[in-house]
């Protein structure tokens, strides 16, 4: 495995509480750069989606404390008319709008909201490749003090669901079992979490 990539310039400057648990990846690289450059987007506002876990509000709490714009996290949830009259005071005021929504779709029930912001630049968050999940899978560890070393992600990334929660959900199982048979973490331990994760089929197939 490589190094961990996370955040380098610019998104290491100004980043608000526990920036450090952002990892920069196949996922999420290309959107890191739009949300840099709100200048360029179409009609000042960007919609960021994307799976559970995946970084959306930590995304959104940088770039509003970068004074980039605002951000309207949970932006699916809100009542579509406020939203409308909402993203219009954008418009008059110049102001840069990131909108944030929970899973991989948006269905607009009112029709102007739904033609305005079918102009703005979409943003998913993608599946993170095997680089990206040994990184996360590394932050995810540090958070909670687990040493997880090469050997471990040699084993642990090819087995891993591709997916943002169930990676978390994988370290910290390997944690919790580490600590309930108080002992460091190896193969036992690492093939016990998949299984407690990922199901017994999982287990069956190592």
């Amino acid at each position: 495995m490589g190094e961990p990539s996370q955040f380098a310039l610019p998104l290491s400057q100004g980043l608000p509480a526990d920036p450090s648990s952002i990892v920069v990846g196949n996922a999420n690289a290309r959107i890191i750069e739009i949300l840099a450059e709100p200048s360029a987007w179409p009609f000042g506002t960007a919609i960021l989606m994307g799976p559970p876990r995946s970084g959306k509000s930590l995304l959104g709490r940088w770039f509003a404390g970068k004074g980039l714009g605002t951000v309207i996290d949970g932006a699916d949830r809100q009542d579509e008319t406020d939203l409308f009259h909402r993203w219009n005071r954008a418009q008059e005021s110049g102001e840069k709008l990131l909108l944030i929504a929970d899973g991989e779709g948006w269905e607009i029930a009112l029709p102007d909201l739904r033609s305005r912001l079918g102009a703005a630049q979409h943003l998913e968050i993608g599946t993170p490749d095997d680089a990206m999940v040994g990184e996360l899978m590394r932050s995810h560890a540090a958070r909670l003090g687990l040493v997880l070393g090469e050997d471990a992600l040699t084993y642990l990334v090819p087995r891993a669901t591709r997916s943002f929660a169930e990676i978390e959900k994988l370290v910290a199982a390997i944690d919790r079992l580490s600590l309930e048979r108080k002992l460091p973490p190896t193969l036992g331990i690492w093939r016990d979490a998949l299984e407690a994760v990922q199901g017994p089929e999982q287990a069956r197939l190592l």
